[in-house]
């Protein structure tokens, strides 16, 4: 049996770029990844997720919500590596935009953080969980997405150093 890199793809808050950026590189790169890639979540892509045993988490957006963080917990415990993708996940930007409202906007807001369950701050995704790797962009800067997939091709014995 061919040994691959378990894999999930996890959306938080974001406009999903790099989410559609991974499905056209997938495009791309269907007959090399099909043997290299054992894609276990991926709502984008799939029904039946599960995010059990994974090897690698690629984490998009910004993390709004309890609910959300607490999600991102649960994907900490069953990856063995997370990576932070798009400018998001990395440094909460765009999404954490109202975190810099002055005092009167936030208040003018307030209904709508508590009508939505929203949290008083966005956090970038290493603000709520270690992470192990970042892939800067918005969206994702697809030459780095590359290099630190290959790295855990490697680290998991998918490929040979």
């Amino acid at each position: 049996m061919v040994k691959k890199l378990r894999v999930g793809w996890f959306s938080f808050t974001c406009c999903e770029d790099s989410t559609m950026i991974w499905i056209e590189m997938m495009n791309q790169r269907f007959f090399e990844w099909k043997s290299l890639l054992d894609i276990r979540h991926a709502r984008v892509l799939k029904k039946k997720n599960s995010m059990r045993g994974l090897d690698v988490a690629f984490v998009e957006g910004a993390i709004t919500n309890d609910a959300d963080a607490k999600k991102l917990m649960q994907i900490r415990k069953n990856a063995k590596r997370v990576v932070a993708i798009g400018a998001c996940a990395v440094n909460g930007m765009p999404a954490a935009q109202r975190n810099t409202f002055p005092p009167e906007l936030k208040e003018e807001i307030s209904f709508l953080l508590k009508r939505f369950k929203q949290a008083d701050k966005v956090r970038m995704v290493k603000e709520v969980i270690p992470i192990d790797d970042e892939v800067q962009g918005c969206p994702m800067e697809e030459d780095v997405f590359l290099k630190v997939l290959d790295k855990y091709l490697k680290e998991f014995g998918v490929v040979n150093a």
